[in-house]
């Protein structure tokens, strides 16, 4: 919601417009506005954006820019007349260059007492998660969900991860206010960073220091773990695995694919083996399948952690590229009664979308042609370039081609420490379909 002083600011431009100049920050596009501070002033299709909820400008809405020189990475945000539209991070490197974090025209010393209480407050809304006997890991931060664009921060038992993922928060003072929040709420036993070195070519961010950011014994930092996630233990290890580790938007659907399961299982795309395992809590036998080595090694270990838990069920994992196996033992007439696909996200980009559609059909189809009538398919998506609606329709196209009624069970997201905000679509990136095909 808008403070009232912030809609009494909107009734006056923040910067009067003059006459054309030659300055390097001038636009053709806005000739009657010069910026005199630092400030950004975008297109009429961004404006409208961030009015209607959104956070992001894209570097090709913005027309103008005098980059701040305080190294806050703070930037007001003006439409074509001047008015303002609040408060972003600048990020000069990435396609994303404004990340608004205010609705108002805010300082340093203002948005650092934003994002203590932005943490606090993010926290406390996973309280009952935290609070569960039976799961004891958590996504503390998502980023734009919890108005901390590019801050992300996992608990994994008494071990916490972050990572600072845009130019606007890779400061000393947003890790120290990370660090003094986290162990005020928690008292973990290490807090560390750990860099995506992808995003961090992207957008020139700087090196992370080595060692954690906090550790309560400073001499053996805790670094790896075992935590729970629906009364599964899985291994955990900060120098290791992608993202920051576990898959911990899917824990929510872990459970629910397990409620549906039965008989024998697949696994496709298993990684560390979060599906498998819950479906060995109720299946006969259950074979996991990732081209990653390293990653079924950890699945193995993770298995026998949780051998007394999985009434005698037969796990088995292989090595395999899921497209050329599930073409290849379809052929060959396999036949099961659960089969869930979890693959990476198969479009990164909104270019990509036409492939990764094809992609998803394909893996469906050969998936609904492997299982018995009376099967059940979980089959998920996290490319958030793909919508539900379209997701849901090439599921439903690759039920035409097999030739299968295909009854929706239940249709899911993320887990609820991953929150959806309704006017930021990205925020629901992960789509997960529980399928009865008869």
């Amino acid at each position: 919601m808008r403070a009232k002083s912030d809609a009494a600011s909107r009734t006056k431009p923040a910067f009067k417009a003059s006459a054309p100049s030659a300055s390097r920050n001038d636009s053709r596009r806005t000739p009657g506005l010069k910026l005199v501070a630092p400030a950004a002033v975008v297109t009429r299709r961004a404006a409208d954006r961030l009015r209607a909820g959104h956070v992001w400008v894209y570097k090709s809405d913005v027309e103008q820019v005098m980059p701040p020189t305080d190294g806050s990475g703070l930037m007001p945000v003006v439409d074509s007349r001047g008015m303002p539209l609040g408060t972003a991070l600048y990020g000069p490197s990435s396609q994303i260059a404004l990340r608004l974090i205010s609705n108002e025209i805010i300082g340093d010393t203002e948005w650092l007492a934003l994002v203590k209480s932005r943490l606090h407050t993010a926290i406390q809304q996973r309280r009952e998660i935290l609070a569960s006997e039976d799961t004891n890991a958590c996504r503390l931060v998502f980023s734009e969900a919890d108005e901390l664009p590019g801050l992300i921060a996992d608990k994994y038992g008494d071990l916490v991860l972050l990572q600072l993922l845009t130019r606007g928060m890779d400061r000393v003072e947003i890790r120290a206010a990370a660090v003094e929040v986290i162990r005020e709420e928690l008292s973990p036993a290490t807090i560390a960073e750990r860099p995506d070195a992808r995003i961090r070519e992207i957008e020139e961010l700087s090196a992370p220091e080595s060692g954690p950011l906090y550790a309560a014994d400073p001499v053996n930092p805790l670094t790896a773990t075992t935590f729970r996630l629906n009364r599964l233990n899985f291994l955990y290890d900060a120098n290791s695995g992608q993202k920051t580790g576990a898959f911990l938007d899917q824990r929510e659907n872990y459970a629910a694919a397990a409620k549906h399961a039965h008989g024998d299982a697949l696994d496709v795309c298993c990684y560390h083996g979060g599906f498998a395992l819950h479906l060995a809590r109720v299946c006969s036998r259950v074979t996991g399948i990732d081209a990653s080595r390293a990653a079924l090694e950890v699945a193995d270990r993770n298995l026998e952690l949780n051998r007394d838990k999985l009434n005698g069920a037969e796990v088995d994992w292989v090595e395999a590229n899921a497209f050329d196996l599930l073409r290849d033992w379809s052929a060959a007439g396999k036949l099961y009664d659960t089969i869930v696909l979890d693959p990476p996200a198969f479009a990164k980009s909104q270019r990509a979308v036409e492939g990764a559609l094809r992609g998803y059909k394909e893996m469906n189809l050969r998936a609904m042609k492997m299982l018995r009538p009376g099967g059940t398919l979980v089959t998920c998506s996290c490319s958030h370039h793909v919508s539900l609606a379209d997701f849901t329709e090439i599921v439903a196209a690759a039920a035409g081609d097999a030739r299968r009624r295909v009854r929706l069970l239940e249709r899911r997201g993320a887990s609820a420490d991953h929150p959806v905000i309704l006017t930021i679509p990205e925020t629901e990136y992960l789509k997960c379909l529980i399928l009865r095909v008869e």
